[in-house]
């Protein structure tokens, strides 16, 4: 069994992974606002 040593593993790509989702998740959160103030000033 290879002797793991903590801390070594390159996490870039999970890094970038989550960044990207963290990116995502705000953009559609702000847009979900938006379309929430648009229906509330403009419907009926």
């Amino acid at each position: 069994m290879a002797d793991h040593k903590h801390g070594t593993m390159d996490t870039t790509v999970q890094e970038n992974t989550y960044s990207g989702f963290m990116t995502f998740v705000t953009r559609f959160c702000i847009a979900m606002v938006f379309l929430a103030v648009f229906l509330a000033v403009f419907a009926t």
